[in-house]
């Protein structure tokens, strides 16, 4: 089974009342991080709990030491998700507004654990659910608590000090998943620094999408991906971004075209401006 699959909005409506089924609600805002378990209180699918980027699926921050959403201690994580109702078997759907950011960060925690297994984002999220008349739940979900146990997978994991010695590498693919005016450094809306890491190439996690907000299939996706590898492997990618979210998304569709779970630079741009003898770069 691949370790990267997507669900329509009507394949999940089929099989929502699945016995052992768990449904995550992931939605969040940077821009105003009640969002997520507000909209989730306004109406939500049938049967999902709601997971918050930043209280569930980000640890604690330190200021000038780790990025804006560190990775969650991993015995806090699996905590959650057995109160969520996972068990080491179960089938996970994950689902955002839309894009699949925030629910690709849930999905990229989970193979982190060792849950590589039945997990899947809702493609379209929840602008497609509703794009096809299907509804929403203001019901709280019946859970039963879940057994899963998982451990941490280090090598899906980089720090800043295993990043830095590796800058320069020829075998090095580094990908950005920000959008190309803060790649560039010409705009920073959110962090003190604008630019990249040296050696990056920008692959903004968006045009992993079509223009109905939907995946690209995945010969679209390898062809977009081949082009940022060349002759590379893609076992030395890392990806990284703002903060270690919207990455994910570029490593889930890594590996719905068809290549390995790359590597997560997990503290990203807000960890590597924190000490100012890392390098930056502007410009493409």
């Amino acid at each position: 089974m691949p370790i990267a699959q997507l669900i329509s909005p009507q394949a999940l409506d089929l099989k929502k009342e699945t016995p052992g089924l768990v449904i995550l609600d992931c939605r969040f805002a940077l821009e105003d991080p009640d969002y997520g378990q507000r909209s989730y209180a306004e109406g939500h699918i049938a049967g999902s709990s709601f997971a918050d980027l930043e209280r569930d699926l980000s640890g604690a921050v330190v200021k000038g030491v780790t990025g804006r959403h560190p990775l969650p201690d991993p015995a806090d994580l699996i905590e959650r998700l057995q109160t969520w109702g996972i068990n080491a078997d179960s089938e996970v759907v994950l689902y955002d507004d839309g894009p699949g950011a925030y629910a690709a960060r849930a999905w990229w925690l989970l193979a982190w654990l060792g849950k590589r297994d039945g997990v899947f984002i809702l493609d379209g999220g929840l602008k497609a659910w509703h794009a096809a008349g299907l509804p929403l739940s203001l019901d709280s979900p019946s859970v039963t608590r879940g057994t899963f146990t998982g451990t941490p997978d280090a090598s899906l994991v980089l720090s800043a000090e295993q990043l830095q010695q590796r800058l320069g590498q020829p075998a090095l693919t580094l990908l950005d998943a920000r959008g190309l005016p803060r790649f560039k450094g010409e705009v920073e809306p959110i962090d003190p620094v604008a630019g990249h890491i040296p050696g990056a190439q920008c692959a903004a996690f968006t045009d992993n999408l079509g223009s109905d907000g939907r995946f690209l299939s995945a010969e679209q996706l390898k062809q977009r991906f081949t082009a940022k590898l060349g002759d590379r492997s893609p076992a030395d990618l890392v990806a990284y971004c703002g903060s270690g979210v919207t990455a994910c998304h570029n490593l889930f569709s890594l590996c719905l075209a068809g290549y390995p779970l790359g590597a997560l630079y997990a503290g990203s741009w807000s960890e590597w401006i924190n000490d100012p003898a890392r390098g930056v770069a502007k410009g493409e």
